[in-house]
């Protein structure tokens, strides 16, 4: 057969939204850490993600993630996480993920009834608990890396909207933070044009008018995604809230977004409305859940940090091999602008 890629993926998605583990067709690379792995993808081997996330094999409101060995001894296993418009530094959706595929497929083995693994990802080391039960992942809790925020009540000016409010924060990825009721907007499908495209324009003007940098990898910089939020509210003594992220190049995150949460869990506590150990549920628009609370404090170069704690479920959805034909016209997919509705970033 004429086949010059064969992939091996398993299907799988958080609470909604889909992630991908790339299993087998792709040799490691270069690199002493995962974060300096994703830059030679991104620089030298981006058919990849381009081949699996464009049509006709992919869609725009999906992720893949590439398991690969670890950089750090500590680590299980590395991974790469591949999205849209960028490789993520980290995603907690995509995390909870690649830990059931692991556990599932028994590439990591499992233990019941819980299994404990640490994750080496480009923005760090990620210690997982896994509960299992008759060789099911049932759920993944992650201790993610410090999470902080930049700004607070941060003033943007917004085409058509003129001044708004945001917050900045690190949770995995560089977030830009709006109350939905703020800019006229529910979190609810209804509004899904709506809520899309001005969180687009929101966040085209944070990154016009500043640029966060992480002050332990100068390379990880700038606003790449916008969470729209909702008011806490009080549940059987823990406190909630809706959510929704928007990823470019316009749609929605499915689950409630880990690495959202985090930053969320940043802003609450620097505005004193969260302390450490308090439970806070995220709701996705779909409805789904992530549980999360904020086991302690840390120091991250000038910025204060929590190191937040997320848990979630994933299931596996599908076993298949991903070929690329000698002869296909579109060797990289293609994208079009029913499906695709922004102008697409350059990737980091």
């Amino acid at each position: 057969m004429p086949f010059s890629r064969t992939l091996s993926v398993v299907g799988c998605h958080a609470e909604g939204e889909v992630g991908d583990v790339i299993t087998g067709g792709v040799l490691d690379v270069p690199g002493s850490t995962m974060y300096e792995k994703l830059v030679h993808f991104l620089n030298e081997k981006d058919d990849i993600r381009q081949l699996l996330l464009n049509e006709p094999r992919g869609r725009c409101s999906m992720n893949t993630n590439l398991i690969l060995p670890p950089c750090d001894p500590r680590a299980d296993a590395g991974f790469l996480i591949m999205e849209s418009e960028e490789y993520a530094p980290m995603s907690g959706s995509n995390t909870i993920c690649t830990a059931t595929v692991l556990l599932e497929t028994g590439m990591v083995p499992m233990k019941e009834p819980i299994t404990e693994l640490t994750l080496d990802t480009a923005a760090g080391l990620v210690t997982v608990k896994a509960e299992c039960e008759a060789g099911k992942c049932k759920s993944v809790a992650f201790d993610n890396v410090p999470a902080f925020v930049f700004k607070l009540d941060y003033q943007v000016l917004v085409p058509g909207l003129g001044e708004v409010s945001v917050d900045i924060a690190w949770g995995g990825m560089m977030y830009v933070l709006v109350d939905a009721a703020s800019v006229g907007l529910k979190i609810e499908s209804q509004y899904s044009t709506q809520l899309v495209e001005i969180g687009e324009r929101i966040k085209r003007a944070v990154q016009a008018s500043y640029t966060p940098v992480h002050p332990e990898n100068a390379r990880i910089k700038g606003v790449s995604i916008l969470e729209f939020t909702e008011p806490l509210t009080q549940e059987d003594g823990c406190k909630a809230a809706v959510n929704t992220v928007v990823v470019s190049p316009g749609r929605f995150d499915r689950s409630p977004c880990g690495t959202g949460t985090c930053a969320r869990l940043a802003v609450l506590h620097a505005r004193g409305q969260l302390a450490e150990n308090d439970i806070f549920t995220h709701r996705s628009i779909i409805g789904t859940e992530f549980t999360s609370h904020i086991r302690g404090t840390t120091q991250v170069g000038e910025y204060k940090a929590v190191l937040p704690t997320v848990a979630g479920r994933a299931w596996i959805t599908s076993f298949k091999q991903v070929v690329l034909d000698s002869s296909d016209p579109f060797p990289e997919g293609f994208r079009v602008g029913d499906q695709w509705r922004m102008a697409p970033s350059p990737l980091v």
